[in-house]
């Protein structure tokens, strides 16, 4: 058996004198990031031959048999080619047959243990890419169960898929899938229907670049962007499909699409899929249940390689997530919030596109070019999601007012929990890492697999808000709000104007101004409240990432130091009337998704008396650690 050496991940660089530059070793580091995934799958794989249920991955976290983790299977055979280990290969087989045992009738797969028949076009593209890899060692009976399976199945999106039926990335998924199948299996018809459904798919991208279509039905139309499953599942389907087909429109669309995306991709690698209508499944190294960008940047790293670098930063940074059961888990602070296994899901989703981005990337050797976070003193506002990204010296920044609603479902809908109303999503500081992040203004489980119990919880993002005896109202809930933007004297401004309102977005009576006003130093933020048919007391929250090694220390009435290693920062109430208090409810303060801990600093502003306006004016600013002042962990 020969074994091919792997690079450790950590060796991604190297400095080559002749071209003066520093270099990415690409294929490298995804082989050494795919065989950290892989390891734990195949431990999870039924290897005895003589149970029904051999070859299946067992989810200790689901304590089901996902047919989607059968997926694992072109990872494995990727790690095969890799090392030539054959115990993966053999893996790959048996994954394979298993899936096929569970093929439904009409040549679908549910999504076990849902009902859901939309991801038979992900298994089907994992079989197809795996038996044109492994088919030599395939017997001739072997083969005849693969096709069979695949046309079956290849029959059954063709007949089903589309925009009506299922949420735009399935769609766009299937438009590689058929494009493979009808070159694979030699059938001109699933060609045709791929090109149908891609141009149907790009119709939907608005003016930035952003694909609509994940969210609820309007007659019968979905409209809604998500950033993560854009990323990390829809752009790389268009992009395969058309470098399968050769269709230059769609490719063209892809590229405009990739540019506005890449933006997203923070210093630190994370994934800004903080502020979408999937929001509730961001990890911060991606969205839980979608496959990964790595494929998408694989797919252009020739037309820039500046995709290459954004990859592997975001590479990294999903390897920081893996927990001590060798699984990715749902975010940073995961192994601290869970003492049980994470699902598999986020691992073979990961350890798929890993793979792909593998066996596409056509250079081992990339330029390093600096990605769009690294530039400092920039400002990009994205007028048709109403989201912009700041970047300081020291901070990056996303600021939402992201105006989506699902009409039909209302409240009800899964998609109308993410931020909203002009308030930090994300916001990472150069040596700190997470310093605020988002999670669902109200936690539900609408896919139960997926979403782990957590009774109790409340939001990570930053809001304003009360609650009286007609309900619960916060800025979070204002999916109407005007939002501006604003570059002036080195410093960026954001501005949302709107109201309070409660998850049904009706107005309690009092309305609102957020103003945020960032420099090098930090941040400055205002708050305006008018308040107009209600008068309650009203509670400005800014929860702080409360990672190891942090501690807060209110230092008097008006100003609390935060400190994290050697660097502090200094949160001070500027002006206005308000009481300034840190950590009431903070065990409450923790989230799945992303998997992080906060520690809630409250601005609390008494009911007016004979008012109707109150502002106040706080700081978050970065400072120096000086000896004596912060040193002492007081946690409250």
């Amino acid at each position: 058996m020969h074994i091919v050496k792997i690079i450790a991940p950590a060796v991604l660089f190297f400095f080559n004198p002749t071209l003066h530059s520093q270099e990415l070793r690409v294929k490298d580091a995804y082989a050494a990031a795919l065989l950290k995934l892989v390891k734990p799958l195949h431990s999870l794989q039924n290897k005895n031959n003589s149970d029904k249920d051999a070859g299946a991955l067992r989810c200790v976290h689901c304590n089901v048999l996902h047919t989607r983790a059968a997926e694992a299977m072109y990872p494995f055979y990727v790690t095969w080619k890799i090392t030539r280990n054959d115990s993966f290969l053999v893996a790959a087989k048996h994954a394979a047959q298993w899936l096929m045992q569970q093929q439904q009738a009409n040549g679908s797969w549910k999504e076990t243990p849902e009902e859901w028949t939309g991801t038979t076009t992900d298994q089907l593209l994992m079989m197809l890419l795996t038996y044109e890899g492994i088919q030599q060692q395939l017997s001739p009976q072997e083969k005849t169960n693969w096709t069979v399976s695949m046309r079956k199945a290849a029959d059954y999106l063709h007949g089903v898929m589309s925009p009506e039926f299922a949420s735009i990335n399935y769609v766009a998924t299937t438009t590689a899938t058929l494009a493979k199948a009808g070159i694979l299996l030699k059938d001109d018809r699933y060609i045709a229907k791929a090109r149908s459904l891609a141009h149907r798919v790009a119709s939907k991208f608005d003016t930035d670049g952003f694909l609509n279509g994940e969210g609820g039905k309007s007659h019968g139309n979905k409209m809604g962007v998500d950033l993560g499953y854009n990323m990390e599942m829809s752009l790389w389907g268009l992009a395969l499909y058309a470098r399968l087909t050769k269709d230059q429109a769609i490719d063209g669309q892809v590229k405009k699409a990739v540019r506005t995306h890449v933006n997203f991709i923070y210093p630190d690698g994370s994934l800004d899929a903080s502020w979408g209508i999937r929001s509730n499944k961001w990890t911060g190294y991606g969205s839980g249940t979608s496959d990964g960008c790595q494929v998408l940047f694989s797919l252009y790293a020739d037309v820039d390689p500046v995709y290459a670098n954004a990859s592997l930063r975001n590479l990294a940074f999903i390897e920081q997530n893996i927990t001590r059961s060798g699984l990715l888990g749902y975010g940073p602070m995961h192994d601290a919030l869970f003492s049980e296994p994470a699902c598999i899901y986020p691992t073979f989703t990961k350890a798929k596109n890993i793979a792909m981005a593998y066996m596409l990337e056509t250079k081992n050797l990339r330029v390093a070019k600096p990605i769009p976070s690294d530039s400092a003193h920039t400002l990009r506002d994205f007028k048709t999601v109403d989201v912009a990204l700041i970047r300081t010296k020291n901070m990056m920044a996303t600021v939402t007012a992201y105006r989506y609603k699902d009409q039909l479902a209302g409240s009800k809908g899964k998609y109308m929990f993410r931020p909203g109303g002009g308030t930090v999503s994300h916001l990472w500081m150069k040596g700190w890492g997470f310093v605020q992040a988002s999670s669902p203004t109200q936690y539900t489980r609408p896919e139960p697999m997926s979403f782990p119990e957590a009774p109790g919880v409340l939001p990570l993002t930053p809001r304003i808000e009360y609650s009286d005896t007609a309900g619960y109202f916060t800025n979070l809930y204002e999916f109407d709000a005007h939002f501006e933007t604003e570059r002036r004297n080195g410093h960026f401004y954001t501005t949302a104007y709107g109201e309070l309102k409660d998850k049904n977005w009706l107005t309690g009576g009092v309305g609102y101004e957020t103003r945020y006003d960032f420099s090098d130093a930090g941040f400055e933020k205002t708050i305006l409240l008018r308040y107009h048919d209600a008068w309650p007391a009203v509670n400005v929250i800014e929860p702080f990432i409360d990672a190891a090694g942090t501690s807060f220390v209110q230092t008097d009435k008006k100003s609390i130091l935060i400190k994290k290693g050697q660097q502090v920062i200094r949160i001070e109430l500027v002006s206005g009337n308000a009481e300034l208090m840190v950590g009431q409810d903070k065990e409450h303060y923790w989230a799945p998704y992303p998997a992080l801990r906060a520690m809630p600093i409250v601005f609390h502003i008494t009911a007016p008396d004979g008012k109707y306006e109150e502002t106040i004016r706080y700081s978050v600013t970065i400072t120096e650690n000086s000896a004596g002042k912060s040193n002492t962990s007081n946690r409250p």
